[in-house]
């Protein structure tokens, strides 16, 4: 009787073992860190448009990097210089492309808070388009309560895009931990970009 006992439990402690045993898993999400800067033409009310440098940072998350389209969300912080920060919250539309670190475009659009001069929120968007190693270059704007408008150009370097979402470039610069799958032949310069 003991034994059996002791042999029920031995298989139990097994099919736990092997329920709980860890496997492969692949859940990864995509994620944006850019950090850039560029020009930006701003104004409030009547006022004549003022032409201020800026910083931008964006950061977020999205879907698996490894669907044709990634969507997700998008936190921007844009420091104007000598005026103030204006923040963002914004929906992201992204293509494979621009996610894997090859060619590919992004869509923004959400919403903003002014943080200087006469506080302001309202409606804010961008296009991105993603070039090869992480770089970045696009166009935003913004409108927004008592009359707010600015519009831009930025340029600059996204860190995640640059290193764990790469798929450019790997014969001359692997990526140990790349954070999708991509077969080995589409995963270098081939004949042509995937932008979907």
């Amino acid at each position: 009787m003991r034994r059996n006992v002791k042999a029920s439990w031995i298989g139990v402690a097994l099919a736990f073992g092997v329920a709980l045993a860890p496997d492969v898993a692949r859940a990864d999400a995509s994620a944006w860190a850019f950090a850039g800067a560029g020009a930006l033409a701003w104004k409030e009310g009547t006022a004549a448009l003022a032409p201020r440098a800026a910083f931008n940072i964006d950061y977020g998350v999205g879907t698996t990097p490894d669907g044709s389209f990634i969507v997700g969300g998008l936190a921007r912080l844009t420091p104007v210089v000598d005026e103030g920060l204006d923040l963002s919250l914004l929906a992201r539309f992204a293509t494979h492309g621009f996610q894997a670190g090859k060619v590919g475009v992004a869509v923004d659009v959400g919403g903003y808070q002014r943080l200087w001069g006469t506080y302001s929120r309202g409606v804010a968007g961008g296009l991105t388009l993603g070039l090869p190693l992480g770089f970045s270059i696009g166009v935003q704007g913004l409108y927004g309560t008592g009359d707010a408008l600015a519009f831009g150009a930025f340029a600059g370097i996204d860190f995640l895009r640059l290193t764990i979402y790469r798929q450019s470039m790997l014969d001359a610069w692997p990526n140990p931990y790349p954070a999708h799958q991509t077969p080995a032949a589409t995963a270098s310069f081939g004949p042509s970009p995937r932008f979907f």
